[in-house]
């Protein structure tokens, strides 16, 4: 499985960011899939994933601003960031498991000026 992710940049406080992950496989085949991001000096961590059944898992400090949601007809997965905050900065790593192996994406940075 590939992922391609794209969509970072840089965006001021408050803003909006779109970011897109494209599979080579049906993104409905992937048992899990979503984003992580790294902040400078931070362990990776998890900001949303969305399961094959459509349930979605996220991290607090991005409820009710992130959204992920699923493109068939693009095949991507997809994560609305509204509201941004600083603290969102970070690689954001598009993520995937199928069957019983994990895939990472490259990463793509989100900076968030103040």
């Amino acid at each position: 499985v590939q992922l391609q992710a794209s969509g970072g940049g840089l965006v001021q406080a408050g803003g909006s960011l779109r970011l897109s992950c494209a599979a080579s496989r049906s993104i409905f085949s992937m048992n899990i899939m979503g984003w992580y991001r790294q902040a400078p000096g931070k362990q990776r961590e998890l900001v949303q994933d969305i399961t094959s059944s459509g349930s979605t898992n996220y991290a607090d400090s991005v409820k009710g601003r992130f959204t992920i949601f699923r493109d068939g007809a693009k095949n991507t997965v997809n994560l609305q960031m509204n509201s941004l905050k600083p603290e969102d900065t970070g690689v954001y790593y598009c993520y995937a498991r199928y069957l019983e192996y994990d895939y990472w994406g490259q990463g793509t940075l989100v900076t968030v000026s103040s």
